[in-house]
């Protein structure tokens, strides 16, 4: 039987043939549709083009606040440089991020920029290689151009709120004091900071905790600086008579399966351990702590969290930057289950948050948006007020003396914190003494201020009695 095709079929069966199949139509559907009567709009596929068609790149140095400045300085002065990204799609939509730019892997290289450039975006949201800005810019214009929020990209979400940390450095008890009233004020319910050898932890506990809330837990990182089970032991046990203490995170080195073991059947505390270090099999297996800290790229990010869950691990996410970072964070915390220790990103240590609007935290947990992509906006008026050109990175602070007063009254001088930072790894400072505490000299133009300045420089050393 001979079969007569009118031009409309024809035309719109090389129609479906030329373009594709548009997603969830199907040929039955087609040939129902070509049989009807009624006159219907010709059938045209279009793909959303993500093609990406150019990526910009905006250094600001972005200020810290005032407590937090006069601490970071000893440090992590170079914490303020991020280099904000703008991805723009051939569909015309724009993402942004951010790179913290002298922090480990975030930063975004040529060639990555270059192997992104005239792709679809899509395939690069998953490869952390790109460095931390570029991906979360990726992010951020798919979801736009989607018309989803970022959390529907990174799955399904089981918490419309994510917990959520202040953050601060190692500093003297009564700064430690003002940031937890900031924190208190601002919705905060938890902090977490360095608990640091060169500080007397037990002092700073004394002033600080008589001033917090009864619901403010504290988290107190010691990035291995108890050194071994046999100083922590007793010394985490001393600590923890405090309710308002929640987590010890690496008190002693990770790799030292037998004494993290040991000492966590010690204390009541909770430990928390970097993700990887000892290997997770081995850390499972041994159980060397309670839950994780999880970072990096969202790959990474995923692939650890789904580890974690599978052990019914608690973790929190770390994931450092300006508000920017934090909302990326946020979109994390709401889809991945075992995210229930509050996430930490630092972005209160800066005057502004960078986006529109701002993070609101109450009951110690913030909102995660709903609107498309980060859903949030980028602070542009900001990005103008703090746009630098590209610098290096400014580290170490000049002009910076820091004496460490031992109990025993005599005094180690730095002129930043790499240097005291060596000494401890390498076993040349007490471990946690009594009343111990670090201060930096403020120059006085004095012959006597210059001369330990300029010694300090070229390396840490200790002197007997307080010189200045």
């Amino acid at each position: 039987m001979k079969t007569t095709l009118k031009r409309r079929d024809w035309l719109r069966g090389a129609a479906v043939g030329a373009l594709g199949v548009a997603e969830g139509a199907s040929t039955a559907a087609l040939a129902a549709d070509s049989k009807a009567d009624k006159p219907k709009a010709p059938f045209i596929a279009t793909p959303l083009d993500l093609t990406v068609k150019k990526i910009e790149s905006t250094w600001v140095n972005v200020p810290f606040r005032p407590v937090a400045a006069r601490n970071m300085i000893r440090e992590l002065p170079h914490w303020t440089v991020f280099v904000i990204y703008k991805v723009t799609l051939a569909c015309g939509v724009t993402g942004f991020g951010e790179t913290m730019q002298y922090y480990t892997w975030r930063t975004v290289s040529d060639e990555a920029i270059s192997r992104v450039m005239h792709h679809n975006a899509a395939d690069f949201l998953w490869d952390d290689t790109v460095g931390a800005g570029l991906q979360q810019a990726l992010f951020d214009a798919v979801g736009k151009a989607n018309g989803v929020p970022v959390h529907r990209l990174l799955g399904h979400k089981v918490r419309e709120r994510p917990f959520i940390s202040w953050w601060a450095i190692d500093m003297p008890a009564e700064d430690w004091v003002l940031e937890c009233k900031d924190a208190v004020a601002a919705g905060f319910t938890a902090f977490k900071t360095k608990a640091r050898p060169w500080f007397d932890l037990m002092d700073q506990c004394e002033k600080l905790m008589p001033t917090l809330p009864g619901y403010m837990k504290v988290n107190f990182d010691f990035n291995g600086t108890l050194m071994d089970s046999a100083h922590a032991g007793r010394y985490c046990v001393e600590i923890e008579k405090y309710p308002q203490v929640a987590i010890y995170e690496t008190p002693i080195p990770q790799s030292d399966v037998a004494g993290n073991k040991q000492l966590r059947s010690q204390t009541r505390v909770p430990i928390a351990m970097h993700y990887g270090s000892p290997p997770i099999m081995t850390a499972l297996h041994e159980d060397v702590c309670d839950g994780f800290v999880i970072g990096g790229g969202a790959d990474r990010v995923k692939a650890e969290a789904a580890v974690a869950a599978t052990a019914d691990k608690p973790f929190f996410l770390e994931l450092v930057g300006t508000g920017i970072t934090a909302t990326f964070s946020l979109h994390f915390g709401s889809v991945l289950t075992h995210a229930r220790w509050p996430q930490v990103d630092c972005h209160r240590i800066y005057t502004h948050q960078m986006i529109k609007p701002e993070i609101k935290v109450e009951n110690g947990t913030a909102q995660v948006p709903d609107a498309p992509g980060l859903g949030v906006e980028l602070d542009e008026e900001a990005v103008e007020r703090f746009r630098i050109q590209p610098t290096a990175k400014p580290y170490p602070a000049p002009g910076l003396l820091l004496a460490i007063r031992w109990p025993s009254g005599s005094t180690s001088y730095y002129a930043h914190a790499e240097q005291y930072w060596d000494d401890v790894r390498n076993g040349r400072l007490p471990v946690f003494p009594r009343h111990v505490y670090l201060e930096r000299i403020a120059d006085n133009g004095t012959r006597e201020w210059k001369e330990l300045q300029a010694r300090a420089q070229k390396g840490g050393f200790m002197v007997s009695g307080r010189p200045m």
